[in-house]
């Protein structure tokens, strides 16, 4: 860690300088991958429900446009993500001891498989339980559904991606623990207030209905479960560390 600490301010801007253009060259790379991938992801999602059937129209002259670089955008910062995890762990790993910077390591690829099912859940079960609702609301009402295709992704991103984030919890939570700000007794302390903003975050991207509530529900309490159980286990494997290191620098 000293070593980290002891290079030149100036150092460490030229080194993330060089760290953000490589992350900004593969950025650009994916976008340019995204294009040509986009007119396919974007007739799969027309082919399956709830869009299938559906006429999709533009409301502007810019509507498909729009949509062709919100989808390139979305795909190139998928591919980015894991490499710009890895540029940040390899800015940040001089002031890391070597089982830090392993521990850091492991969670890049259990970050993107997170981000990967939460994205799958909430296109899959929590958007088409939302969309299902509204469009019944409108039926109720006698309302004719013309939907614009910006309005319809707007809809889904607001949806799938705070979904998505949401299943990021258990890799922040260990991340945290790993470096001593969080502990299994501070989660345990605050379970009741975690459950009360799950509760809220499930309402918020879910129809106002209670089932529909509820099934977001239980995967995000899994998932704080899941994250706690997991601290736990950092925590002992921290406090072993700690205990061995003191050992070795007071020996008796």
């Amino acid at each position: 860690m000293s070593q980290f600490f002891k290079m030149p301010v100036m150092s460490h801007v030229s080194e993330l300088r060089k760290r953000l253009i490589a992350v900004a060259v593969v950025f650009a790379i994916g976008m340019i991958g995204g294009m040509i991938v986009s007119p396919r992801l974007f007739g799969y999602l027309k082919s399956v429900p709830p869009a299938s059937g559906m006429t999709w129209n533009a409301f502007s002259p810019w509507d498909g446009i729009q949509m062709y670089m919100t989808l390139s955008v979305v795909l190139a910062m998928v591919v980015t993500l894991p490499f710009a995890l890895q540029q940040l762990w390899a800015f940040v790993k001089k002031g890391l001891s070597a089982h830090e910077q392993a521990a850091t390591l492991r969670y890049i690829p259990f970050s993107l498989g997170c981000l990967i099912v939460g994205l799958s859940f909430g296109y899959y079960v929590v958007f088409p339980l939302s969309f299902s609702f509204v469009t019944s609301v409108s039926e109720r009402m006698s309302l004719v559904e013309t939907y614009g295709v910006s309005h319809y992704f707007r809809f889904m991103f607001n949806i799938v991606i705070p979904v998505a984030v949401a299943f990021e919890l258990p890799i922040v939570v260990m991340f945290l623990t790993g470096i001593g700000i969080l502990t299994p007794q501070k989660l345990h302390k605050m379970r009741r207030v975690a459950y009360l903003i799950l509760v809220i975050v499930s309402t918020a991207i879910t129809p106002p209905d209670f089932l529909s509530a509820f099934i977001v529900l239980i995967p995000l309490v899994i998932l704080y479960e899941g994250s706690v159980w997991l601290s736990r286990g950092v925590f002992r494997r921290r406090e072993a560390r700690m205990g061995l290191a003191n050992a070795h620098a007071n020996p008796s």
